[in-house]
C-alpha cells in the first residue's frame, strides 16, 4: 500500500508534479494513473506468440526475445496468457488478483521442465516523489542457469570485495519478488556481472553500458544464441526490458566472458 497518497493528495498534487519534473512517475507514485501491463517473450526458440488479457489480445506476433510496451489495463482480477499467434488457445496462463492503479505488471512466456510457461510479476512502483533514480528487478527464465547473483557495478570493481545487487535469482522467480518494489540505484555508467548464486564463480559479464536516471529495468535472463546452448551450463546473456514508452523496449546484454 502506497501510505503517502493520501498525504500528498491533500498537500496538492499539483505542485508535487512540478517538483517531480513532470508527472509520469509521480501519477504512479500517487495511484493516479491506469495500471499498465506489457509482455516478454523468454522462450528460446519458441514461436511468435499473443498476449491475452482477460481472453482477448492485447499485443499479437511477439517473437522471443521480443518485449512490448506498456499497455493500459483495467484494474481487479485479470487473467493473463499467451497463445500461438492467431489462436485463443492459452499455452499458459496465470490470474493477478487483484490489478491496482498505479502499478507495472509484467507477463513472461517462459520455459518449463516439461510445457510452456508463465511467469508474473506486479510492480507497485512505491518510487518516492522525488527520486530521480533508476529502477531495477530481475527475472531468471533459464533453465542451464537456474540460480544466480547479479552485480550492477562500475567497470573494474571486484566483486570479492562487494555483495551482490540482485540475489538469488532463482529459475522462474524475480527478485525482488512480485508484489515488493523494485531496487533502487544512481544513474551511472555499469557493468553487469551475473555469478552462480552464493559464489563469485562468475558466467555472465556484460560491456559497459549506461544506466539513466528514472530508468526502469527489468534484467531478465535468456540462454545465449544458438541451438544447444540452453542445453550448455551457464551460457546465458541477460535481456533489458525497458519501461516507459519507447521505441527500443527491450537491449540485449550479451556475454563478453571468453570462450562463452
Amino acid at each position: 500500500m502506497k501510505l503517502i497518497r493520501t498525504i500528498a493528495a491533500l498537500a496538492s498534487a499539483a505542485s508535487l508534479l512540478t517538483a517531480c519534473g513532470g508527472g509520469s512517475d509521480a501519477s504512479k507514485e500517487l495511484g493516479l494513473t491506469n495500471p499498465e501491463m506489457r509482455f516478454v517473450h523468454a522462450i528460446a526458440g519458441g514461436p511468435a506468440v499473443d498476449f491475452l488479457v482477460n481472453g482477448a489480445a492485447l499485443q499479437t506476433n511477439i517473437n522471443y526475445k521480443g518485449v512490448t510496451n506498456f499497455a493500459n489495463v483495467n484494474t481487479g482480477q485479470t487473467v493473463v496468457g499467451y497463445s500461438l499467434t492467431g489462436s485463443m488457445t492459452a499455452l499458459a496462463s496465470g490470474t493477478f488478483p487483484d490489478v491496482a492503479k498505479g502499478h507495472e505488471y509484467t507477463v513472461l512466456a517462459v520455459p518449463g521442465l516439461t510445457a510452456p510457461d508463465i511467469g508474473l510479476i506486479d510492480d507497485p512502483f512505491d518510487k518516492g516523489l522525488l527520486s530521480n533514480s533508476a529502477r531495477v528487478r530481475a527475472y531468471n527464465a533459464t533453465v542451464n542457469a537456474q540460480n544466480v547473483d547479479f552485480y550492477i557495478v562500475a567497470q573494474g570493481t571486484n566483486i570479492n570485495t562487494v555483495g551482490p545487487t540482485l540475489s538469488a535469482v532463482s529459475f522462474k522467480n524475480a527478485v525482488p519478488p512480485s508484489g515488493q518494489d523494485s531496487v533502487y540505484i544512481d544513474g551511472g555508467t555499469y557493468v553487469l556481472i551475473a555469478t552462480t548464486a552464493s559464489t563469485k564463480t562468475v558466467i555472465f559479464q556484460s560491456a559497459p553500458f549506461s544506466l539513466s536516471n528514472n530508468a526502469d529495468w527489468l534484467l531478465t535472463t535468456v540462454p545465449i544464441a544458438g541451438t544447444l546452448s540452453q542445453l550448455l551450463p551457464n551460457q546465458i546473456d541477460v535481456l533489458v526490458a525497458q519501461g516507459g514508452n519507447t521505441s527500443q523496449p527491450a537491449v540485449l546484454l550479451t556475454n563478453t566472458l571468453t570462450g562463452q
